[in-house]
């Protein structure tokens, strides 16, 4: 298993504390559940199950940023990396680049 895979229960932990971060800002702008899911153009149940689970659509997730002014940080989600030093530099300019997958290889 490659060590930078994300564990199953740091997910969880990551859904639960944007579905948390969501509330205090759902209630510092003093919307109910309702006028907020309204102001985002989503339904009340899935906004609802958001709050609660941390569960939802990318386009929900992308219309509840934009409620709240922070939809920006969705222009950097999976932007190319920024280097840290000179050696991830080179690293880089010595790996081939694919331009595709491989298909799965035949047992």
């Amino acid at each position: 298993m490659e060590k930078n895979i994300i564990r199953k229960n740091s997910v969880k932990s990551i859904l639960t504390g944007l579905a948390k971060r969501l509330k205090e800002r759902r209630l510092e702008k003093n919307l109910s559940q309702r006028e907020f899911a309204a102001r985002a153009g989503i339904g009340y149940d899935a906004y609802r199950k958001f709050e609660e689970t941390g569960e939802t659509t990318v386009r929900n997730l992308i219309l509840t940023a934009a409620v709240l002014d922070d939809s920006d940080i969705f222009t950097r989600l999976f932007s190319k990396r920024a280097y840290q030093n000179i050696d991830e530099v080179i690293a880089e300019q010595q790996t081939d680049r694919r331009q595709r997958a491989s298909s799965p290889r035949k047992r």
